[in-house]
């Protein structure tokens, strides 16, 4: 019953018809926080080349640290929550608690023995409209990766729905994330990131208004219960911050 009801998870996202904010840049993985277990996790971004002006109430990005603390637990083999804690840094009054997110997260079970890895995650949670328009949104990300020797690629096609705000009308918007890597040692592992929002499903934005990010990416394996992530990203389109510089440290325990 269990997988029936993940498959259908699964699928239904993709008959429904804006790209992660620079507070939790990341291109998630399928495997969940073993049972027990609890993650620490510190986003830090700075945003080099942003948004320079006020636009719909929302201040603008350019030279802010966005610091974002993630703590998730895994309650089962295949099931765990993560809580999130949005903040701004910066001048002329843009340093703020920005707002919170709950994200549960199942995942297929290692006894399935499927071919890729899967699981899905439902992130909700509410935000400043200083900060972001949309100030009660829901995020239903699936999740697909796969290891192949040193090669490893993970795709998140990413729907977001906003409640509360100007795009709360529009129902889902799809925000593709894909992430490739590869080991070049047991340590270092490098490749580019990929973050997009095209909006609504069959009513897309234009190409101008379509937010489009590459970054290059490092992962750091240096202790199995360490996280380190890090990239600079390039804004593909006028309505992306076009230089970001993002770190994720992470603590298990």
């Amino acid at each position: 019953m269990f997988k029936k009801l993940l498959l259908i998870i699964l699928i239904f996202p993709f008959n429904l018809a804006k790209a992660q904010e620079n507070y939790e840049i990341q291109v998630y993985g399928s495997g969940t926080m073993a049972k027990g277990r609890t993650m620490f996790e510190l986003h830090s971004n700075y945003t080099f080349d942003g948004s320079k002006t006020i636009e719909d109430g929302v201040l603008p990005t350019n030279h802010v640290f966005h610091e974002t603390v993630e703590i998730t637990h895994g309650w089962t083999p295949w099931f765990e929550t993560g809580f999130y804690f949005f903040n701004t840094l910066g001048s002329d009054g843009r340093s703020a608690y920005v707002g919170s997110h709950i994200r549960p997260r199942v995942a297929a079970p290692d006894t399935w023995n499927w071919p890729v890895g899967v699981s899905i995650s439902f992130e909700f949670g509410f935000q400043k409209a200083a900060y972001d328009a949309n100030t009660t949104t829901l995020e239903i990300r699936p999740i697909v990766d796969k290891q192949w020797g040193n090669l490893y690629v993970s795709l998140n096609p990413t729907l977001e729905k906003s409640f509360v705000g100007p795009e709360s009308n529009q129902g889902f918007i799809f925000s593709p994330n894909v992430k490739l890597s590869y080991s070049i040692s047991k340590v270092v592992a490098l490749g580019p990131e990929y973050y997009g929002s095209t909006g609504p499903f069959f009513h897309y934005y234009n190409s101008s208004d379509q937010q489009h990010q590459i970054y290059l990416a490092t992962d750091l394996t240096f202790n199995p219960d360490w996280e380190f992530n890090a990239g600079y990203g390039w804004g593909l389109t006028n309505s992306t911050d076009k230089a970001v510089f993002k770190l994720i440290l992470g603590r298990r325990f």
